[in-house]
């Protein structure tokens, strides 16, 4: 465990036998599992090429629930977590260029696909913001790559300038990953920006949550979901065993085929593309406009 920056502690992770641990790409994240805590997930920050040895970088909250609250106050190095994962809902494409843009300790998804980038020779640009230098993390690392990364901390340079790091990366592929000002102002300014939040985005425009019906194909059950219910919760009861973690549609776990119905999404991982697809919706939060629909499950 390391102090990488005010309020910022790394965890080091490896499997206690020291077998190789579950292999991973740039962009995935796992869950920490312990008992009395709740669940959370945290990006992997470390090498992808390394085996035996994760990373993950756990900012504390200060209305923590127990996740950050755990890592800081109780979790020691030697002790035992448990892990779910990991898993990828904000994968690296193949592109000819890539612009990352980074808010606080959102540089944790983004580290990873920065060298990446530069392993492969594709021309790549870092733009990272946080309040002070102070509290952001991994500036000795990134360091090593000169120009290719511009760091500014709010009280040296005031807010990060988007549109010049836009107007200097043309036709490059955007990621983001930061607080949810930042992400709303990458949204308005590129369409298929690439975003990872770490928190449920602000739902807007939905209608009063209604009853439905869901048909579930191969387990042969058809079961009322109230208004007041979510389909996870009522599959559950129904003894149908579904993975999940966050209840709040941003880990990507529960994620279930759609065969029939109109989805309303709620959740915090999807594209608009994918949402408009609506062959897929995460059940912890998303419903049904219609009144039946029928699940891959």
């Amino acid at each position: 465990m390391t102090w990488e920056a005010d309020g910022v502690l790394s965890v080091t992770l490896a499997d206690p036998g020291g077998a190789a641990l579950p292999r991973w790409a740039p962009g995935a994240h796992v869950d920490l599992i312990a008992e009395g805590v709740p669940t959370r997930q945290y990006s992997l920050c470390g090498d992808p090429a390394d085996p035996f040895l994760w990373r993950v970088a756990v900012l504390r909250e200060e209305d923590s629930r127990g996740g950050s609250a755990f890592v800081h106050e109780t979790l020691r190095p030697g002790a035992l977590v448990g892990f779910s994962g990991p898993r990828n809902n904000f994968p690296l494409v193949p592109a000819d260029g890539y612009l990352f843009v980074a808010g606080g300790i959102g540089i944790t998804p983004l580290l990873p696909m920065a060298r990446a980038a530069a392993a492969a020779g594709v021309p790549w640009h870092l733009l990272y913001g946080g309040r002070t230098r102070a509290s952001m993390v991994f500036l000795p690392e990134l360091a090593r790559y000169g120009g290719h990364v511009t760091v500014r901390p709010h009280d040296e340079y005031g807010p990060l300038d988007l549109d010049e790091a836009l107007a200097g990366a043309p036709g490059a592929t955007v990621y983001c990953c930061g607080p949810e000002p930042l992400l709303a102002a990458m949204e308005e300014r590129v369409p298929g920006v690439r975003l990872e939040r770490f928190s449920p985005r602000p739902v807007t425009g939905t209608a009063e949550p209604g009853a439905f019906q869901v048909v579930l194909r191969r387990s042969g059950l058809s079961l009322p979901v109230p208004a007041d219910r979510t389909v996870l919760s009522v599959l559950e009861e129904a003894g149908i065993r579904v993975p999940t973690s966050c209840l709040e549609g941003v880990c990507g776990s529960c994620e279930t085929t759609v065969l029939e119905g109109e989805v309303e999404h709620r959740d915090s991982v999807l594209t608009e593309a994918e949402r408009a697809a609506g062959d897929t919706m995460f059940i912890c939060v998303s419903r049904c406009r219609s009144s039946r629909l029928v699940l891959d499950r």
